[in-house]
């Protein structure tokens, strides 16, 4: 599975990336956030309740940052287990650029999927986790005092 997208967020870049790697940010902002842990720099742990298609499950999981450039981009590598209801581990990455109204942030991301999980339809996943994507960022937005700002039409096109 892949899910890539652009949000324009109405904060500058300096507080766009201090959010994003603050745990308390985030565990306000990922939706079904349980439980969220920075082992170190690199390592962040979390509890994530998700309801995809007919499967709610609780999964467990660690993400690792790689090639760090504050302010500007990282990448990490995830994975996480829900027990019966399957696993879901991959890589991706995030960039930050300066746009007019705030900051725009460009995120890929590629996924593989196993268990119960893996058996629903691709539409179906693909769907949940750009809502899953897109609640995120309007609680993120919130998080930061601003909001998601919607995008240029040429900005949307690739």
């Amino acid at each position: 599975m892949e899910l890539n997208g652009e949000q324009l967020i109405a904060a500058p870049i300096p507080d766009v990336w201090k959010g994003l790697n603050d745990i308390d940010v985030l565990a306000k902002s990922i939706p079904g956030c349980e439980e969220i842990s920075r082992i170190s720099p690199e390592e962040i742990h979390a509890k994530v309740m998700f309801k995809i298609g007919p499967v709610r499950a609780r999964f467990a999981g660690k993400l690792l940052l790689s090639d760090v450039v504050p302010d500007q981009s990282c990448s990490m590598t995830f994975e996480g287990s829900g027990g019966a209801a399957g696993f879901a581990k991959g890589r991706s990455r995030v960039e930050l650029k300066a746009a007019e109204g705030g900051t725009l942030i460009t995120y890929t991301t590629e996924a593989s999927i196993g268990g119960k999980l893996g058996q629903i339809g691709g539409r179906l996943i693909s769907a949940s986790a750009k809502k899953i994507a897109d609640d995120f960022f309007l609680r993120f937005a919130t998080e930061l005092g601003g909001e998601v700002l919607p995008l240029e039409p040429d900005a949307q096109a690739e």
